[in-house]
């Protein structure tokens, strides 16, 4: 047993539920440094494709003392706990009591903290809200930035765990709290990648080289990691994977509904998400954010 795992603060057993474009690079960071992981996801084939792990046929067959899931949004998490299959059919044939129900994804604060009440009080279930952010990139790298709400003790447990993918983990309060400051981290990253859009919009209607003003931001106050890890996409008219719009959108949505209930008005997100709403309704949907590029320039005609 690894160093690593003696250090996991009595977490027995780990689980991990979608290995997709960041669950996948998440689950190898775990298995490198060599703690057993129960992978699944709903196409078995990109769970095998990990190279390790033990990959279960059904949720139920996946649940452990802990349970990352890096999925789309709550809706995906909440089916993955009822019926024959589902996790709390397999913590009760497993005799695990207290189980730990990690989301990675970006989903509501006012939603996933009334999520975590109900699986508490009915199935005594910890839910922890720990949304991501760094993107495919930091993930692989092992420098993701997680932000987690839920019991301060059993984010403390997990401490060990999250270190093994990210490089900074905040914990900000109760179930729900990450979710909030992963809105207040897309107010800037769906900002920054439109107003990136605009200024490679500009470049190529005037006929500058956007290879040659994307190296001037970039030694300048316009530096981002967004620059760093999406510039090419701009200059190579590449789109496709990434980030999809329509998940931005849904952030963008989020971020609208928290403003409202704290009462402070938001003009850059609103036009934002306006900007994401005709790039949806344009079919451009699956495209990674920086796609709204596409949308700006048939705007402009």
């Amino acid at each position: 047993m690894s160093t690593v795992t003696n250090t996991l603060n009595g977490l027995k057993s780990v689980a991990l539920l979608g290995t997709g474009p960041m669950g996948a690079p998440i689950a190898r960071n775990i298995l490198a440094a060599g703690v057993p992981l129960t992978l699944w996801n709903r196409t078995a084939d990109k769970a095998r494709a990990i190279g390790g792990g033990r990959v279960a046929g059904t949720p139920a067959e996946a649940a452990a003392g802990v349970v990352l899931t890096v999925l789309p949004d709550l809706p995906q998490v909440a089916d993955l706990l009822t019926g024959e299959d589902g996790l709390l059919a397999g913590w009760k044939a497993a005799g695990i009591a207290e189980p730990v129900l990690v989301i990675h994804g970006t989903v509501s604060p006012v939603a996933v903290a009334l999520f975590a009440e109900d699986c508490r009080s009915r199935y005594g279930v910890t839910v922890v809200d720990a949304p991501l952010s760094g993107g495919t990139i930091g993930a692989e790298e092992g420098r993701l930035s997680t932000m987690a709400g839920g019991p301060r003790g059993t984010v403390e447990r997990l401490l060990p765990l999250f270190g093994l993918y990210s490089s900074t983990v905040v914990w900000f309060g109760e179930t729900g709290a990450g979710s909030t400051a992963k809105a207040c981290n897309q107010i800037v990253v769906s900002a920054t990648v439109t107003a990136l859009a605009e200024a490679m919009a500009v470049a190529t209607a005037t006929g500058l080289d956007p290879e040659k003003v994307q190296s001037i931001l970039a030694g300048g106050l316009a530096n981002s990691e967004v620059l760093r890890q999406k510039g090419r996409r701009w200059i190579d008219g590449d789109f496709e994977g990434g980030g999809s719009a329509k998940n931005q959108l849904k952030d963008l949505n989020f971020i609208g509904e928290i403003a409202k209930d704290a009462g402070v008005e938001l003009p850059l997100s609103a036009s934002v998400r306006g900007a994401f709403e005709l790039m949806v309704e344009a079919g451009d949907g699956d495209l990674d954010h920086t796609g709204i590029y596409r949308t700006i320039l048939a705007r402009s005609g």
